[in-house]
């Protein structure tokens, strides 16, 4: 790959992963609890949405939370909390259940039909770095019309995957798209 930056922020300049940078949009869009897992109205609504069906449940078991059901019973009523441990994995495991949940829904919003859905992409910031290197970045659009890959990948929770994804995908800028592989952010929406 032309330009893939082995050594990103040596000189100063300042951005993260363009695909980390979709990740979080992804997972604004997704929504969710906004309350923190810390809090007790946090880990309560976390544990209904796991606990609320059948099929979530199952969920909650593949992504990590392997308890009794007489734990998560005294859980609900306020009889024990859950530990510190515990409350990572309920909350890892809300993340991964509200993402195969969601995921189909972003796809249909995303893709719209075959027209695609906007994206701008925000270049590195520079302002660190001494002036004889800084590089001629300008922010950029383009239109996405195949979010599959992106959006299976963000599901499933696979990063390198979504890396090689969004990598396939910003190859549409042209020539100097090995640029946009760290970007300060990433925009669309849906």
């Amino acid at each position: 790959m032309p330009e893939k930056n082995l050594d990103f922020g040596k000189f100063g300049a300042r951005g993260i992963k363009g695909s980390d940078a979709v990740a979080r949009k992804l997972d604004e869009l997704g929504g969710g609890i906004a309350t923190p897992v810390t809090a007790k109205r946090g880990w309560i609504a976390r544990l209904h949405y796991l606990t609320r069906s059948g099929r979530s449940r199952q969920a909650a078991r593949e992504a990590g939370l392997a308890v009794t059901d007489r734990t998560l019973r005294a859980w609900l009523v306020g009889k024990r909390s859950p530990s510190k441990a515990n409350l990572a994995r309920i909350d890892a495991a809300y993340r991964v259940v509200r993402r195969q949940n969601v995921a189909q829904h972003l796809l249909r919003r995303l893709n719209r039909d075959g027209r695609g859905t906007r994206v701008e992409i925000h270049p590195v910031s520079q302002s660190q770095v001494p002036r004889p290197l800084q590089r001629v970045v300008e922010y950029r659009s383009m239109n996405v019309r195949r979010w599959d890959r992106i959006v299976g990948s963000w599901a499933a929770d696979d990063f390198l995957g979504l890396d090689a994804a969004w990598d396939d995908t910003i190859v549409d800028l042209g020539s100097q798209w090995g640029q946009y592989e760290y970007v300060t952010h990433v925009g669309f929406a849906a």
